[in-house]
């Protein structure tokens, strides 16, 4: 657009002063998203005022000139607004085009269930919810009070007949049913509601602000002694043997990644040994894994191929094998690397020395950074949210109480200190946070480094994520029932009890789905067809706002999807919610383990980078008798891939219906604030129900 720029200011930029006595000047700016006029007043204004006649046709030249100009400028604006609807219809037809297949194919979550297991053959039936089941009499209910409340304002329309009469009559004893027995109940569960949501604001708030002193205190995490090795002898420095773990099953997606990575890692190589534990129950993936390895191990890597005979208690169970090894009292530190991960080869470097002199301290955690956080709009909210994860929960907590949730991954535990806390266990699903909590218990203490980084992938589609949170939320409650007894009887300070319990898991793993759930999802929809319970615009609006903007800071390139992020998360609060429940009263889908889905993005550090060199590996390779028995092998068939579909979510379409209706009913009362929120909260769940927010599948 700088060529127009020129034409348009060309003129006075060539004749100087004088080129504006011939008009008045417009200077058009042609800068994103808008373009701009401005109108500079020439210094022969004054002047053509005693002209008289003579100054008025000159002024109605410039009029006509000006004129012509701005149409022209009102042209190129209105090129750029069709262009713009242009892009926006052939976004819609595209979304449409999408609904239109995931509807056709009739794919819903419950069929996901089914061929998730190894073992399905046939089709799966489908499973019958109750939550489901509760979640579709609410939207029958929400339909019925909107044909009342429909019947009732045409009513007030039309002129008295004996049929109007007695609805009047009825419609006149259902308001005074509802505000004598539904509103009380109601406005009492909104009002609590209302309160935990203050609370749990208030929380976030000042987890917000110890962030902040942080940045301003610039507080790190130190080592206690310097650990640099002698200048003299590079290898005389601080280099404790050091067990490095990679479990992994059937995650032939990102084997190679990860063990390149791992292997790659700048530490003394007799003092470092790599632990691949492999649990897949697929052959081909066990012989791909197996190979790997030894391609490793001939090219001088200190690495093991592990897998179990007997796959028990999923993660923890695989940890726990690989712990009973008899090698492993040689080592003082282990490592732990899920299998998308890849730490940069100064990862052991930036963390281990910490824990030199510093004997109570058990874990060294780093945090996470994703090669594919740009892939699609789920992989960015997934972003915004785990960024203030890494960000302020864990580092706020890490440096004032010593104590968070381990990750599971990209960390390094004293050996020492998960003897001591009882060892993996295979109680829950989330075995992490089990051993943390154990620790923490014992009086071990945690250090979170965030400015060491491991890159990993984010789920790209919304099955995946769904089912990794619903292991996320599930575990907690699981962990909860069990540990309680063994905190009440802890001898530890009441402080780190108070927020053991209160905090940790009421308020951050209870509460927060609960209020999410009820208040945005049954209660704020049942005030629009029982207005005599009312939620205040500050509720639905203002606090949540400002909630979404503190999630967001940490991610700054993220403000454009502040609402999208807000609206999504309001989303995610059904499988939350469901989850909590599943796994506080120990249904059957809280022991559910799904392994998450990987795409194998490579990250910056390329695999060619990161793999032995090939001609040596060649070498190598053709002078053992496997190789030359492989080469005489026909080729092998090539594998049946499993099928990859979008599907529809019953759960939020039934909701977004149930919004939408009571936005509808909104309308009639004139709650503008109330009214939008539920219309786009609809529109996310719709969008969310019929799979258009993750990875499209063609």
């Amino acid at each position: 657009m700088a060529p127009w720029s020129g034409f348009w200011g060309g003129r006075a930029v060539l004749a100087g002063a004088d080129a504006y006595r011939g008009g008045t000047p417009v200077v058009v700016k042609m800068e994103n998203p808008n373009w701009s006029i401005a109108e500079i007043e020439g210094d022969g204004d004054g002047d053509d005022e005693g002209d008289g006649f003579l100054a008025g046709g000159r002024r109605r030249r410039r009029r006509g000139k000006n004129a012509k100009q701005i149409t022209w400028v009102l042209l190129l604006k209105a090129h750029r607004a069709a262009g713009c609807l242009a892009w926006l219809a052939s976004a819609a037809v595209a979304l449409g085009g999408a609904a239109r297949r995931r509807v056709a194919a009739g794919r819903t979550d419950a069929d996901a269930d089914g061929e998730d297991e190894a073992t399905a053959t046939a089709p799966a039936q489908p499973r019958h919810s109750r939550f489901y089941a509760f979640i579709r009499a609410f939207l029958l209910l929400s339909l019925f009070l909107l044909a009342v409340e429909l019947a009732a304002h045409a009513n007030g329309r039309r002129l008295a007949a004996p049929a109007a009469v007695s609805f009047a009559a009825l419609h006149a004893a259902w308001v005074r049913f509802r505000a004598a027995y539904v509103a009380p109940p109601l406005q009492l569960l909104a009002d609590a509601c209302v309160v935990l949501f203050l609370v749990q604001s208030a929380d976030r708030l000042v987890q917000s602000l110890g962030c902040l002193y942080i940045h301003l205190k610039r507080l790190k995490p130190k080592p206690v002694s310097r650990a640099l090795p002698d200048a003299e002898d590079p290898d005389a420095g601080y280099y404790p043997m050091v067990l490095v773990q990679i479990p992994m099953c059937n995650e032939k997606e990102v084997y190679q990644q990860s063990i390149a990575a791992v292997c790659n890692l700048d530490w003394p190589r007799s003092n470092f040994l790599v632990q691949v534990l492999d649990d897949s129950d697929d052959p081909i993936t066990q012989a791909l894994i197996r190979e790997e390895v030894e391609k490793w191990q001939q090219h001088g890597a200190r690495i093991v191929y592990r897998h179990r005979v007997l796959r028990e208690g999923y993660k923890a169970g695989n940890l726990k094998s690989a712990m009973s090894c008899s090698y492993v009292k040689d080592y003082e530190y282990v490592a732990i690397f899920d299998a998308d991960f890849q730490p940069y080869p100064d990862f052991l470097k930036r963390t281990v020395p910490h824990f030199k002199d510093n004997e109570e301290l058990g874990l060294v955690q780093a945090r996470w950074s994703f090669v594919n956080k740009d892939e699609n709009l789920l992989t960015r909210l997934q972003n915004i949210n785990l960024c203030f994860h890494f960000e302020v929960e864990q580092q706020v907590n890490g440096i004032f109480i010593n104590f968070f949730g381990f990750n599971g991954t990209a960390g390094v535990w004293r050996i020492k200190a998960l003897e001591d806390s009882g060892g993996w266990m295979e109680r829950t699903t989330v075995e992490d946070m089990d051993i943390a909590v154990r620790a923490h218990l014992k009086g071990w203490k945690f250090i979170f480094l965030n400015d060491v980084e491991c890159q990993c992938e984010l789920p790209e589609s919304y099955e995946a994520y769904r089912k990794q949170q619903h292991r996320w939320h599930s575990g907690p409650m699981q962990l909860f029932r069990l540990c309680l007894p063994d905190i009440i009887r802890c001898k530890i300070a009441f402080w780190k009890k108070a927020n053991l319990i209160f905090l940790f898991f009421l308020l951050r793993k209870l509460i927060l789905p609960f209020y999410s759930f009820t208040l945005f999802c049954i209660i704020l929809p049942l005030t629009m067809f029982v207005p005599e319970a009312e939620l205040p615009d500050w509720v639905v609006c203002y606090i949540p706002a400002l909630m979404s903007f503190l999630n967001i800071l940490p991610s700054p390139r993220s403000f454009p999807f502040i609402i999208p992020y807000l609206l999504f998360e309001n989303t995610m609060s059904v499988t939350k919610f469901n989850a909590m429940v599943s796994g506080l009263f120990q249904l059957g889908s809280a022991y559910e383990w799904v392994v998450t889905k990987k795409s194998g993005r490579s990250s910056e550090g390329d695999l060619v980078v990161l793999a032995p060199n090939k001609e040596h590996r060649k070498q190598q390779r053709s002078a053992t008798p496997v190789a030359a028995a492989e080469a005489k092998k026909p080729p092998a068939p090539a594998e049946k891939k499993k099928q990859k579909y979008n599907r529809i979510y019953k759960k939020e379409l039934a909701l977004s219906l149930l919004l939408l209706t009571a936005a509808a009913r909104s309308l009639l009362s004139k709650q503008g604030m109330h009214f939008y929120f539920l219309l786009f909260q609809g529109v996310s769940f719709l969008m969310v129900g019929l799979d258009l927010i993750g990875e499209d599948v063609k």
